[in-house]
């Protein structure tokens, strides 16, 4: 399992918490300071979606230009908007048994992580 977010985030934080109170064993990956690659996020696009994945209710959503928002119409788009602004991503994005989760929900992850 491997944990995808920021440290310093709230809901990320929250994840972390609710698997290390399970003893659930993962590794985190900070993309704002590792980074993230296209491959990998067109790889999550694909298994959840990408609307899934950018966060449209993000500060740096709203940051960005109407012209900017308005062209992300497409994987492709968005995918390209993530790498430039990582922060923009939905976090955390939890990767395992070839699924993603992605933010934080606690009735869900009752179900997923047993």
């Amino acid at each position: 399992m491997i944990v995808y977010g920021i440290p310093n985030c709230d809901t990320t934080q929250k994840a972390i918490a609710w698997l290390k109170k399970r003893k659930i064993n993962f590794a985190f990956h900070n993309y704002r300071e590792a980074g993230i690659t296209a491959v990998k996020l067109n790889e999550w696009s694909k298994l959840a979606g990408w609307e899934k994945i950018l966060n449209k209710k993000s500060t740096t959503w709203r940051s960005l230009a109407p012209e900017q928002q308005a062209a992300v119409t497409s994987q492709k788009a968005a995918v390209q908007v993530m790498l430039s602004h990582h922060s923009i991503i939905k976090r955390p994005v939890i990767e395992y048994n070839n699924k993603i989760v992605t933010g934080y929900n606690d009735a869900l992850y009752q179900q997923e992580f047993k």
